[in-house]
């Protein structure tokens, strides 16, 4: 049997594809998400970016209250997030991928009942390159969660079903939000936004180690939020 730490060593290759697949995260939540909310607001003119930057900020306090509300462990963390529990590290690591996964599915079902409703600021290649995105930075996840499992002696069986059910939120969020469509379409360059908010988060909080350093991890989240955010107003308000 691998040891943790080897397991950890075979891992290396896939940190790079995972840090690769931030730079689709973003590029997908600015041109599929962001974009398309700005445009689909151009009738406010100057002001096309409030609800860009309202879902924004909604979408990565979401994923911060969820963040503090769960208990969670991120990979080579030593001390879960959350509140304190019994739940085994196990769990906690399939839940720190699962708690992740939500906005990824909500933003698929977002842009797809969009493309379904015919949005003319979303088209399918778009909607199809933001599930492409989203399954390129989710390989190394599923990799994450079921080869530690293994290494700590589980079976094969149940470290695939681990890794499996860890991302089993997405299609679960993107239907329930396609079939909510009645109802999202009014508000969807605030939804748009809104996941884009929360994808940011992600990247931001599990990609960029120095923002998770410290006691105080949040602070540089929502620094990096606040800055964003802020170019995004004066790029459309002076623009």
């Amino acid at each position: 049997m691998l040891s943790v730490e080897i397991m950890q060593g075979l891992l290396i290759p896939f940190l790079g594809t995972t840090l690769g697949a931030a730079c689709v995260m973003v590029a997908a939540s600015i041109w599929s998400l962001l974009i398309p909310a700005m445009e689909g607001s151009a009738a406010m003119g100057k002001l096309a970016f409030v609800p860009a930057v309202v879902g924004f900020w909604v979408g990565t306090l979401f994923l911060l209250i969820l963040d503090h509300l769960i208990p969670h462990l991120h990979m080579d963390a030593h001390e879960a997030e959350g509140p304190k529990c019994s739940l085994p590290k196990t769990a906690m690591l399939v839940l720190a991928v699962t708690l992740h996964n939500i906005p990824e599915g909500m933003a698929v079902g977002v842009v797809f009942a969009g493309w379904l409703a015919g949005n003319a600021d979303i088209t399918l290649s778009g909607a199809l390159a933001l599930s492409i995105g989203i399954a390129i930075q989710n390989f190394p996840e599923g990799a994450i969660i079921s080869l530690p499992l293994r290494a700590e002696g589980m079976s094969k069986h149940k470290s695939f079903i681990s890794g499996m059910l860890s991302g089993i939120v997405e299609p679960i969020g993107a239907i329930l939000t396609i079939l909510a469509a009645t109802y999202v379409l009014p508000v969807l360059p605030y939804l748009l936004a809104f996941a884009a908010g929360a994808m940011i988060y992600v990247v931001v909080e599990e990609l960029i180690p120095e923002m998770s350093a410290g006691e105080h991890s949040d602070i540089g989240v929502l620094t990096f939020a606040l800055g964003f955010t802020l170019m995004m107003t004066l790029d459309v308000a002076l623009g």
